[in-house]
């Protein structure tokens, strides 16, 4: 579903166009002796495009042009368009009555000429900074269709990449097809693609892209849409953007962290001088799953009807497709955060946009290799919806064939098992996220994406059954929306700016809202460790130096009950001592145990090295395991693969620390709060994982705890 909108310059949607001139292939693996610009001038039918390359500016800040940049020395990836998609381009802006003849010479409005050339030239440039591995050959863009490639263009936008099998074309943004012949031409400076079609995408938010659909009444997600307007979300969709981080960051008041080694930190991924630094911008997105109208004229709910929102109210009380014991409102006040509708309406929206290639990680589960990426065991993520927060669940395994939404299968979980899904009944199939769908809206929207879903979402009283008999184990990072929505978790890249993240102080500005820094002398780095084997769950891992005091907020809990929270420790010298609090006010939280030193090791602590690795009699290993419990830890996990152990279990240094166990409340927010209990400025608090673990699963008599 492409709706064309004409409301806004950058919206204008363009018709596909042919080559009108072929390009001399003969010597394209000469090329390395121009640059990006000398093979452009080289060839007539991209003269049009290198006009446009002299006439607009690098920035507002700089009055170096885009053609001086590609003729230096760099990194770049160009989608070169041909003078025929340029004319093309022209003639759409024409049609829609942007400008008054198909021509650069109409466009008497000097603001509005240098809007249209900045579109142009600026979406058709990814600029790769100083490392080689940034240029952007077909070989290295996303497999999964629509996933986006890891560098924004000079417009600050991602470019998403699909293919269509029929014709063998590789498309960007679902429509500008690049020339099957005139692709992956090497320069000196990068690379160049050859496309037929300008590259200028939708800027536009979710809240316009939903609400045109309404004005125009164009079906695709028309229920979806009327249904996020009548719970009064238009405005909530329509952020873009932090203005007041981007003011302070413009003006220097956002500090990097220079040579971070000096200040006490251990890895430096190979660089003892690297810095890190603070992210550019902060961005705000989000994620919607929509059932699509064709499911909703299976249910008998004409998308065009008036009254859409009542029609998708009713058949939520029908279906039960809420929780039958919540205090939620069935009235026509769908603003209200109980209502019914606006609960059905948000549980399909994350607080962050998620690309399609990342809507879970694959990076080092058991049996999973990075070079051949055959799927093993499952592999899950647990995120906090908008409105009332609670969970949704996104998985995939070898055996599920996608990503679903709220599976919960049967999984080969006994001691000797292999962790892989055995079978799943059909009502805890869920739904399955279709990423790679032609309905998936991913390139239209600047702080969105749309994903459809075959099948109903909901957050009723099975979703929360199945939720609450379930280990959540949580990555560090996937605990703040920021983070995905900026680029920063698992950024495909090891150029310093992803690589080591630095997240300064609330005394400079509060980065992601989950997380306050508490203590002004805390430095905070996250390391995105790109292709690096580390101990770590998805690979990547956060560290705070300094007499740290940092407080995180909590996923919320499927159900009333008892939990524990724990904590996993990769010991090492370099760590610190600290102590937990854990409780539902922020202002007052009490402390849980005493401090851990995470320098102690299973081993340290247990004194026994035939602990540390499981032996051939089970019986002694549910044993030895039953010990450590009771003495506050545990062996990690055996669904992470181990750089020198077949599995993170049975390596010695890494555990998990039981930190607290208590009632936790669904209807509240909890937090759990890291300080140094030490004087010095030096010690690290490592985090790569945290667990809520309910008492019907770490208590339970017929069935154990899994080891995975």
């Amino acid at each position: 579903m492409k709706p064309l909108f004409t409301s806004l310059l950058a919206a204008i949607l363009l018709c596909l166009v042919s080559c009108t001139e072929s390009i001399d292939v003969s010597s394209r693996y000469v090329f390395k002796e121009h640059t990006v610009i000398s093979y452009l001038e080289s060839h007539p039918d991209y003269s049009q495009y290198v006009d446009l390359l002299k006439q607009v500016q690098v920035s507002q800040r700089s009055q170096t042009t885009v053609y001086q940049l590609l003729t230096a020395r760099g990194n770049y990836t160009v989608f070169a368009p041909t003078n025929a998609a340029i004319e093309q381009y022209l003639q759409k802006l024409a049609d829609e009555d942007v400008i008054p003849a198909p021509s650069w010479e109409s466009i008497t409005d000097s603001i509005r000429l240098d809007s249209i050339r900045k579109v142009v030239v600026h979406n058709s440039v990814i600029d790769g900074g100083d490392l080689s591995e940034q240029i952007f050959y077909t070989s290295r863009f996303p497999e999964v269709n629509n996933g986006e490639l890891t560098l924004p263009n000079m417009l600050d936008h991602k470019i998403a990449i699909s293919n269509k099998p029929k014709n063998d074309t590789i498309f960007i943004n679902g429509e500008c097809p690049l020339d099957t012949r005139n692709v992956d031409i090497p320069v000196i400076n990068g690379v160049v693609h050859q496309v037929h079609k300008v590259i200028a995408p939708d800027d536009i938010t979710a809240a316009r892209y939903l609400e045109l659909l309404i004005e125009k009444d164009i079906e695709g997600y028309l229920v979806m849409a009327k249904c996020i307007q009548a719970c009064g979300l238009f405005d909530t969709l329509s952020v873009m953007r932090d203005e007041t981080y981007e003011t302070l960051y413009q003006l220097g008041k956002i500090p990097d962290l220079l040579r971070y080694m000096s200040h006490g930190f251990t890895d430096a991924s190979g660089n003892a001088s690297s810095n890190a630094l603070a992210p550019e911008h902060r961005k705000c997105g989000f994620t919607i799953f929509a059932e699509p109208d064709s499911y909703w004229r299976s249910q008998g709910v004409d998308p065009h009807a008036p009254n859409v929102p009542e029609l998708v109210k009713q058949w939520i009380l029908d279906n039960g497709m809420y929780l039958s014991d919540d205090a939620c409102t069935t009235d026509a006040d769908y603003h209200n955060p109980n209502n019914v509708l606006n609960q059905w309406t948000t549980y399909h929206i994350l607080p962050m946009r998620i690309e399609a290639d990342k809507l879970v990680y694959h990076w080092n589960e058991t049996g999973y290799s990075r070079s051949n990426k055959i799927l093993t065991i499952p592999v899950m993520e647990w995120y906090a919806t908008m409105g009332k927060r609670r969970l949704i669940k996104i998985f995939e395994s070898k055996e599920s064939q996608g990503i679903y939404l709220n599976r919960f299968p049967n999984i080969n979980r006994e001691r000797t098992g292999d962790g892989h899904e055995n079978s799943c009944d059909l009502d805890k199939r869920g739904c399955m996220i279709e990423r790679e769908s032609e309905d998936a809206v991913v390139s239209d929207m600047v702080n969105a994406v749309i994903y459809p879903i075959d099948a109903p979402l909901a957050y009723n009283n099975a979703t929360r059954s199945n939720l609450g008999k379930e280990r959540l184990r949580f990555d560090c990072f996937s605990l703040f929306p920021e983070s995905m929505t900026n680029g920063i978790r698992r950024a495909d890249s090891s150029a310093d700016n992803l690589n080591h993240v630095y997240i300064p102080a609330d005394q400079y500005y509060r980065y992601f809202n989950n997380m306050s820094i508490m203590s002004e002398d805390t430095h905070y780095i996250h390391f995105n460790g790109f292709n690096v084997s580390w101990e770590n769950y998805d690979g990547d891992e956060d560290k705070w130096i300094g007499r740290y005091d940092v407080m995180f907020t909590l996923p919320p809990v499927p159900k009333r009950g008892t939990y524990e929270l724990r904590y996993k420790v990769l010991a090492t010298a370099a760590r610190g001592v600290v102590q937990m609090y854990v409780g539902s006010n922020p202002n007052s939280l009490p402390v849980s145990g005493i401090p851990v030193d995470l320098t102690k090791s299973i081993q340290d602590l247990w004194g026994q090295s035939a602990t540390v690795t499981d032996t051939d009699d089970q019986d002694y290993n549910a044993e030895i395991d039953k010990k450590m419990r009771n003495n506050g830890y545990m062996k990690a996990s055996q669904s992470v693969n181990s750089n020198s152990y077949k599995w993170e279990r049975g390596n010695v240094v890494c555990s998990r620390r039981i930190i607290w166990r208590g009632t936790m409340d669904p209807n509240l927010t909890y937090y759990v709060r890291f300080k140094s209990v030490l004087d010095s400025d030096k010690k690290e608090l490592y985090m790569d994982y945290m667990e809520l673990c309910p008492k019907e699963v770490y208590d339970n008599p017929e069935e154990p705890e899994d080891l995975w």
